[in-house]
């Protein structure tokens, strides 16, 4: 038998707070407790808990707020709400976006989206597909897959009813708060099909973004591909 995995008591405390999270004792957007009560709680220092909260707030999980102090990061905000949304203008210009739900349909899970969202394959998935436009032009082919037992209450009627992002209408309707993303970037062409969708010729040059998002726990939720049309746009990631 292998000796345990030393886990430093700042990461214990990460998973405890995850945990809290998991749990909703707090909620997106809520303000947590000062880390002179989680050290209280918890039976620790206040650097440890410090130390916790600074790697969750370097993951986007939490948000420091200079003398209002920490909260649950949520998607509802301007400045957070399309934080996954990396394609941008080539002017730097800020364009209007909207998009076109095309079909919401039940189906089974492939062997390869099962091996991405840990389920079984065949399991019950809903997919989704859109059409993102940025003033008025099509943009992305946006295709979704969730798994239905965390997403029952995704119809078409609630998706066009909310109208909006995604990741808000999860966090703000079913409760589920997407943390970080793992995305794969490849070059493709258009075929007739997504021609027609997004009005290109085919055989047009699109970037292909495939993603997994996970929620807290590091549990995936969410497969998304966008097939996206970059001839004034181009995909900005920043690096630190």
């Amino acid at each position: 038998m292998g000796s345990p995995i030393f886990q430093p008591l700042y990461q214990q405390i990460k998973a405890l707070i995850t945990q809290r999270l998991i749990s909703g004792e707090w909620s997106p957007g809520a303000v947590i407790p000062s880390e002179m009560e989680l050290a209280a709680r918890f039976g620790v220092s206040q650097g440890t808990v410090r130390k916790a909260i600074d790697e969750l707030a370097a993951e986007n999980i939490m948000v420091r707020r200079q003398g209002k102090g920490t909260y649950v990061a949520t998607h509802s905000e301007d400045a957070v709400k399309l934080r996954f949304l990396r394609l941008v203008a080539a002017d730097g210009s800020k364009k209007l976006l909207d998009n076109k739900l095309l079909s919401c349909e039940r189906s089974k899970a492939s062997a390869n989206i099962a091996r991405m969202l840990d389920i079984r394959a065949g399991s019950a998935v809903i997919e989704i597909k859109r059409l993102l436009l940025f003033s008025s032009k099509p943009q992305i082919l946006d295709c979704i897959i969730l798994p239905t037992v965390s997403f029952k209450g995704v119809t078409a009627e609630r998706i066009e009813a909310f109208n909006g992002s995604m990741y808000r209408m999860y966090e703000t309707q079913l409760g589920i708060h997407m943390v970080r993303a793992e995305e794969r970037l490849t070059a493709v062409g258009a075929d007739a099909e997504i021609a027609a969708v997004l009005n290109l010729r085919p055989g047009t040059p699109l970037l292909s973004i495939e993603r997994v998002s996970y929620t807290y726990g590091d549990k995936p939720m969410e497969w998304r591909l966008g097939l996206c049309l970059t001839d004034d746009h181009h995909y900005l990631n920043h690096l630190e």
